[in-house]
């Protein structure tokens, strides 16, 4: 195949992935804007926002690149069998990580804003947000990921391709919805 064929080839399956991933991002930025009342109710909740949402990409690209790896090697059967060790370990590593990473940065926001002196939320409400959009994220990231991988490969296209602008626009919209979501459910359970 000479290199221009490879060129088309990727710009084929890549460019409808990144043109939805942009309106994706779109609609991530709206559902941010309509958080001010959670942002005003939960100081320090905007300083979360880019440290959860870059964690989503982070984590659950590195899902997807490991999954296509093993398909790409034939380590894993393309018919998705979540019987198998690999899969299990890779999907528990992915949300396992994803949960910690979330506490760990709602942990350093809190110590960075109390170190400046900045107004902010107690720990256990940011901690709190952090737990569930991190779960809950984690969860629905992983389906995505999964199904994206395994259906675009058993399809002939390249998992490679499809994963990193599926797990960022879904890790943007996923991850500000289940934020506004979890603000949402600690602050009723606060009385806030």
């Amino acid at each position: 195949m000479s290199i221009r064929q490879t060129a088309l080839e990727a710009y084929r399956e890549a460019l409808p992935v990144v043109a939805l991933s942009a309106v994706g991002g779109l609609f991530a930025g709206v559902v941010l804007g309509g958080m001010e009342a959670e942002l005003a109710a939960v100081p320090g909740l905007l300083l979360l926002v880019p440290a959860l949402l870059a964690t989503r990409g982070n984590v659950y690209g590195s899902l997807g690149a490991r999954l296509a790896s093993a398909l790409h090697q034939g380590l894993i059967d393309p018919r998705f069998d979540f019987a198998d060790r690999r899969t299990r370990a890779a999907v528990a590593a992915a949300i396992a990580n994803g949960v910690l990473v979330s506490c760990f940065a709602a942990t350093a926001g809190f110590a960075l804003l109390s170190a400046l002196g900045r107004d902010h939320a107690t720990l256990a409400t940011l901690l709190g947000i952090a737990l569930i959009a991190g779960t809950v994220s984690g969860i629905l990231l992983t389906i995505a990921v999964v199904v994206v991988v395994f259906l675009g490969y058993r399809r002939g296209l390249n998992p490679d391709t499809l994963a990193g602008p599926v797990v960022t626009t879904t890790g943007d919209v996923v991850g500000i919805a289940t934020m506004l979501a979890a603000a949402r459910i600690v602050l009723v359970l606060g009385g806030g």
